[in-house]
């Protein structure tokens, strides 16, 4: 035994030096080989600090996420709104204790209350429609071990509007598009988010029922098809998935697609909130998958322009418009920013004269997201939704042609006092993306552009994508959408309302920085005067 003990100390004692002369020899070389280079000078100066700095700086992300960034300040989403993301989804509760984090100090909206709000029975809610999903019960919340939860069935309402309440898009077109749930998926491509993401998110929504999901400019994939979930199939400047070989409309793709029945409209894609312009996907990422879908040629790279070279006004796109109308006999609409308090003016002032015009318009705020962008561009290019919303609304008033078009609004609407405010400023559905991302595993990472998704949500990876479990995750994606609905209507019955559809301007208030209370009535009516109406 001594002789074995003896053996294990020397050799003990030999690992030590040889690590301790391996660890000198690495120091050496980096000072010497960071004296010489000449790319970052503080390596020049200071070698193995500035080693250690550089370590420091490419953690930092993680660090302020986890620990250095209180709860409501992080960008582009506080801990607090991922947090309730993730347990609606999760654990469908939707309750905090002790009291709100909101700065009341700070200027913002309020839903007006009624002193004698709606009762649960008094609310116009289908209750024909029930929903089976899963939910995890927490058990136990440990400090150094993990937290042990069960999968449990859950049965609850959908929380549909009524028929009577039901929204109707295209009520003139051959097929018109009906929906009794306010809030949709907003447009997300099947090569910007991977197939078992797109997969869990259709089969999701599906489960939900009374929704839709957009599927963005990268053209209709399978994996949309999954869940039985209503489409809106969106069409941008480079016609991925209706094209020919030449990048132009192909008249007979696009009828074939009208002929799926879940496809229920097609949206013309202007703008993105977050990036006006195009859209680029490196060659190495165009696999034969992606090349059919969108009808490319695979592993050559592909660029969307900035706009439609085949319509460069709104009369020659007004007759695009009337063209997949109709081949498909679907209701068609467009997707927006909204630039300045004159920018819809002149697509009104036409739909007025010519009596044409999209079925719907999605306006989409500057402040919504993307899998890749520029600065210039996310920060500082489109008015954010609650200025782009109400100047759509007032313009399409001004000019008669309202009751024509329904309007869905996108950027960060991902809460139910946010939906309603949306819903009071003139919206008539809600686009949601980065909410549904959270639910299905989006950790916040910020690498959507770089394809390295860790949970293998914006990525098309596969040895990523394998993070993210289909039959697990589609659950949490209809239980976050089903508390989004039982919150709006719990926040109409606040408000004295029977259903969220009923939302007006005078259900919302605005206080300002001092205290001073203003009706949203009086804000758009100042926003008319700059429009050039004073209707609301």
């Amino acid at each position: 035994m001594e002789l074995i003990a003896s053996m294990l100390i020397i050799i003990a004692v030999i690992l030590f030096i040889f690590l301790f002369l391996a660890f000198t020899f690495l120091l050496l070389y980096l000072v010497l080989f960071d004296q010489r280079q000449k790319m970052h000078s503080i390596l020049r100066n200071y070698p193995v600090l500035g080693r250690v700095r550089y370590f420091l700086e490419k953690i930092g992300p993680e660090l302020r996420q986890y620990w250095f960034n209180n709860d409501t300040e992080g960008k582009p989403f506080s801990r607090d709104d991922y947090e309730h993301i993730v347990r609606s989804a999760k654990y469908k509760r939707d309750v905090i204790g002790f009291g709100s984090k909101r700065d009341y100090e700070e200027e913002g909206y309020y839903v007006r209350n009624e002193m004698f709000p709606k009762l649960i029975e008094e609310l116009n809610v289908d209750e024909d429609v029930i929903v089976l999903t899963k939910k995890y019960l927490l058990l136990r919340d440990p400090l150094f071990t993990q937290r042990k939860e069960v999968l449990q069935d859950d049965k609850s309402f959908a929380y549909l509007l009524t028929d009577e309440d039901a929204v109707v898009i295209g009520p003139n077109t051959t097929h018109p598009f009906v929906t009794k749930g306010l809030i949709g998926m907003s447009a997300m491509s099947y090569g910007a988010l991977g197939k078992n993401a797109i997969t869990a998110l259709s089969k999701g929504l599906g489960l939900a029922q009374g929704t839709w999901m957009n599927t963005g400019e990268g053209g209709l994939a399978p994996y949309h098809l999954e869940g039985n979930v209503d489409i809106i199939m969106q069409i941008g400047p480079a016609m991925f998935g209706v094209r020919n070989k030449d990048g132009e409309l192909d008249r007979e793709e696009l009828k074939r697609k009208g002929e799926i029945s879940q496809i229920k409209a097609f949206e013309i894609k202007l703008a993105q909130g977050a990036k006006t312009r195009g859209g680029h996907i490196d060659a190495e990422k165009v696999n034969p998958e992606i090349a059919e879908i969108r009808r490319v040629e695979p592993y050559r790279s592909i660029d969307s322009p900035n706009r439609f070279h085949q319509f460069d006004s709104i009369p020659t796109m007004f007759e695009y418009i009337d063209q997949i109308r109709e081949v498909t006999g679907k209701p068609v609409g467009i997707k927006i920013v909204v630039g300045g308090t004159d920018s819809i003016a002149p697509l009104a002032k036409y739909m007025k004269e010519t009596g044409q015009g999209p079925d719907f318009i999605s306006v989409d705020g500057g402040e919504g997201g993307t899998g890749a962008s520029y600065q210039e561009l996310i920060d500082s290019v489109g008015l954010p939704i609650r200025s782009a919303l109400p100047i759509l609304d007032l313009t399409l008033k001004k000019y008669g042609v309202r009751e024509r078009v329904k309007i869905i609004a996108s950027a960060k609407l991902f809460t139910p006092d946010r939906i309603a405010i949306a819903l009071a400023m003139g919206a008539d559905l809600i686009n949601i993306a980065r909410g549904f991302m959270i639910s299905v595993g989006c950790i916040q990472t910020l690498k959507c552009h770089a394809n390295i998704c860790p949970v293998g949500v914006a990525t098309t990876d596969p040895n990523l994508q394998k993070a993210l479990v289909i039959e697990e995750k589609k659950h949490r994606v209809a239980n976050y959408l089903i508390t989004l609905r039982r919150g709006l209507f719990r926040i109409s019955a606040a408000a004295g309302l029977e259903s969220p559809v009923q939302f007006e301007a005078k259900h919302i208030m605005y206080k300002d920085d001092h205290g001073v209370v203003y009706p949203l009535e009086q804000i758009l009516h100042e926003m008319g005067k700059q429009i050039g109406t004073d209707s609301l």
